[in-house]
Parts: structure tokens; C-alpha cells; sequence
């Protein structure tokens, strides 16, 4: 624009010298009202000509995206005709036949009566704007070209997707298992981890965040950066039952425990079956492992303190243990990876942040459910690490000196087990 404007004025300045000379022959009070006439329509005619140099170059440095198609045909066309299979998975995460049945699934939420006043988008569209921000993380005035909607509607559609997810999809994919499952979930971790008596790995998940200036000290965890904090319980598969989500960042892991509708569940004794079954010769409560950010209980274990005194048979307590943990380790791996949207939150507002994390993480279990295919590709993102993971070990006030006994036991098991 500027070179534009220094050319029209250097092209200007052979006709003003003719003007003036042309002036300089009539009396004065002429010649001004001749050079005001002049300059007057040569500024008309500048301003013009810059107006229409605008509008050429807001055309040229703003295309259209997917121009061979409009806005409103790209999903008909494009993604429900032409898009293959690993198009579906790289932008929805999983496959067309699951995404559709999660559609279908959500239907009786997110259908609405003919009488609406204005025209709303198809149902599956709705979901496929959802589901892409989700996977993607992408902002919304990317995602709205695409499907030709405008940003707030985007906002909009991951709003009501994700609240009817967590209505339709969560009662039926991340539950409190029954009696049955917590057998299986045990013959489950027995035979994939060898780790026994166990339903279940403990962990929390921080999911960055950009908080509000005046809660910048609540959300601000150990690390130093904003996060909301979130608590995880995974099955030997590697598929929550249980989560927690919504804690400011600066919550510690014991804290939200206690907090926690897992803890009022093993309070009142529902983690456990009636009778408690047997090991190792005496009735005793499944456990959950747990890292140092957790107290020692009967139902929580965690790895002795490796302070160079441990004996044998307590080094190899912890080697069993941190390697049956390591399934919740990479559940969030694969969580974060297949829903960046849990990578940096920078659009989603506090109110609205723990039903999307619970959406999530209700479709990564869809997802392993369906057998969608998880693309290692995806885990690149994670690498390295922006956000070092706050870990502050739990107060030894609040382990339960009973539970001692417990490890114990463990330690006789794997020791009549031999190394494994």
C-alpha cells in the first residue's frame, strides 16, 4: 500500500509543475481557486485508486478455503464421499462406523424438533465439528471455513457434543464396574501386568490451561504453570471407570483424593466385594497402585521409599509395581495423544473444561473399545515434553499403618512367584 501510494504521487508531480506554471500567468485570487479545484479532484482520484488497491490485495492475500467447493457442501462432498479411511482417523480420531455410531448414540440429545426457529446444522455435522476440535486442537476460526459455520457455532458445538456425551456415551463406556467386572478386571491385571488383587492403576492428569489473572495462584501447580488437575482410574486395559476432573492445578494429589467420589466409594465399601475374597490366606480388599503422590491405605499401594535400605523382596515389590503402573501411564499417553485438546486449553472456559476432559476421555474408551486404530505417529506431539508433571510426594500422616501388612503379603507373593 505504501509503495502504491509514494507511486501515484511521484506520477502526480509532472502535472502539478504544468498546473502550477499554467497558474502563474492569471492573477492570484485565480490561480488559488484553480490550484484548490485541481487538488481537490486529484485527492478524489487517489483515494479511488487506493480503494481499489485494497480490495485487490484483501482478494489475493485471503483465498478461500477448498475453493473448487462451497462452504456448505465441503462436508456433503468431500468428507462423506471422498474422505478414506485414514482421513477419517487422522481428523476424528477413529473410524467412520464408530464415528456414525456415536451419532447415532447421541441422537436423542442432540436432535431437534422441526419447530426450531432457525435452521441448525445436521446432527452428524454438529458431531464432526466437535469431534475434529477435539482431535485436533485446532482454533475455532479454522475449523469454521471448513464447514461453513462462524467460530461461535463451532463454540457451540463443542459445548452441547460434549455435555451430551457425558448424558448418552459415559453411563455406558466409564461406570463404577459391577461385582462380575471387578473379577475380570482382576484376572485381567493378573494376567497382563502380574500384579494380583488388583482392579485398577491411580494416577491424575494436569491439562494446561490459560487461567483467569485472579485465580493465576490457584491454578498454578508445582511446576509453576496453570493447570486444571484431573483423577484417573484405569482397568488393566488401559480404559478409565473412574475420573475426577475439575481440580485447580495447586490441589495435591492426596487432597483431591480425599475429595474424590473414589474415596466415599472405598469409604463405604463399594470398590469391594461382600464376602472380601481371599489372598494369601486372609480375607482382603482389591487394591488400586498408586505413585508417592498417594497415601499408603489397604487399597491404595505405592512403592517403598528407595532410600538404599530396601531388601530383595522389597526392590522386587517395587519393580512389579511400577510396571503394572506404567498402564495408566500410557492410557494418558494415548489419551493426549488421540485428544489434543487436552494438550493446551486455550478457548474452553473453566466452567465448561472438566465435562470436555470427561468427554474425552469417555471416547478414548469408545475408541479402544471399537478397536479403532491408534496411529504411533500421533504420540510425536508429546515430544519433548512442554509441561513437566507436578508430583508432590503425600504426607506420611495420612498413610494407613495396616496397609503395611499388605505390601508385605505382596512381597511373599512375588517371592513365591520367583523374578518375573
Amino acid at each position: 500500500m505504501r509503495e502504491s501510494l509514494v507511486l501515484l504521487l511521484c506520477l502526480g508531480r509532472p502535472r502539478a509543475r504544468a498546473a502550477a506554471e499554467m497558474a502563474g500567468r492569471g492573477d492570484g485570487a485565480q490561480r488559488a481557486a484553480w490550484l484548490r479545484q485541481y487538488y481537490t479532484q486529484r485527492q478524489k482520484r487517489l483515494m479511488t485508486l487506493l480503494i481499489a488497491r485494497r480490495r485487490r490485495s484483501s482478494c489475493y492475500f485471503h483465498p478461500r478455503s477448498w475453493p473448487s467447493f462451497r462452504n456448505a457442501d465441503w462436508w456433503e462432498r468431500v468428507v462423506l464421499r471422498d474422505f478414506q479411511p485414514r482421513d477419517w482417523l487422522e481428523k476424528f480420531r477413529m473410524s467412520k462406523e464408530t464415528f456414525f455410531y456415536v451419532c447415532n448414540q447421541l441422537r436423542p440429545k442432540l436432535s431437534h424438533p422441526s419447530t426450531q426457529p432457525h435452521p441448525v446444522l445436521p446432527l452428524e455435522q454438529r458431531v464432526a465439528v466437535a469431534v475434529w476440535h477435539l482431535a485436533t486442537n485446532v482454533e475455532y476460526q479454522t475449523i469454521s471455513p471448513l464447514f461453513g459455520v462462524g467460530p461461535s457455532t463451532v463454540q457451540n458445538c463443542v459445548k452441547e457434543v460434549s455435555y451430551a456425551i457425558v448424558l448418552l456415551l459415559k453411563p455406558l463406556y466409564l461406570r463404577l464396574p459391577s461385582e462380575q467386572e471387578l473379577e475380570n478386571m482382576v484376572r485381567i491385571f493378573s494376567a497382563r501386568w502380574g500384579f494380583p488383587h488388583c482392579i485398577g492403576a491411580l494416577d491424575s492428569l494436569h491439562v494446561p490451561i490459560h487461567a483467569p489473572a485472579h485465580l493465576g495462584a490457584d491454578y498454578c501447580n508445582s511446576q509453576r504453570w496453570h493447570s486444571v488437575l484431573t483423577q484417573a482410574t484405569v482397568d488393566g486395559l488401559g480404559q478409565f471407570w473412574d475420573i475426577c476432573a475439575g481440580f485447580p492445578g495447586s490441589m495435591e494429589n492426596s487432597t483431591v483424593l480425599e475429595n474424590s467420589s473414589l474415596w466415599v466409594l472405598a469409604r463405604e465399601g463399594r470398590l469391594f466385594p461382600t464376602p472380601l475374597k481371599h489372598f494369601m490366606g486372609r480375607a482382603q480388599r482389591y487394591v488400586l497402585l498408586g505413585d508417592a503422590s498417594y497415601p499408603l491405605r489397604d487399597w491404595i499401594l505405592k512403592a517403598y521409599p528407595e532410600d538404599g535400605t530396601l531388601t530383595p523382596q522389597q526392590l522386587q515389590f517395587n519393580y512389579r509395581l511400577k510396571r503394572a503402573h506404567s498402564v495408566i501411564e500410557n492410557a494418558f499417553l494415548r489419551l493426549k495423544a488421540r485428544w489434543q485438546f487436552l494438550l493446551k486449553c486455550d478457548d474452553c472456559s473453566l466452567d465448561l473444561l472438566p465435562t470436555v476432559i470427561l468427554a474425552c476421555c469417555t471416547l478414548h474408551n469408545v475408541c479402544e473399545a471399537h478397536d479403532s486404530p491408534f496411529n504411533d505417529e500421533w504420540l510425536e506431539v508429546l515430544e519433548p515434553a512442554e509441561f513437566s508433571k507436578p508430583c508432590q510426594p503425600a504426607p506420611m500422616s495420612m498413610d494407613d499403618s495396616s496397609a503395611e501388612e499388605v505390601r508385605e503379603l505382596m512381597c511373599e507373593y512375588f517371592e513365591s512367584c520367583g523374578e518375573g
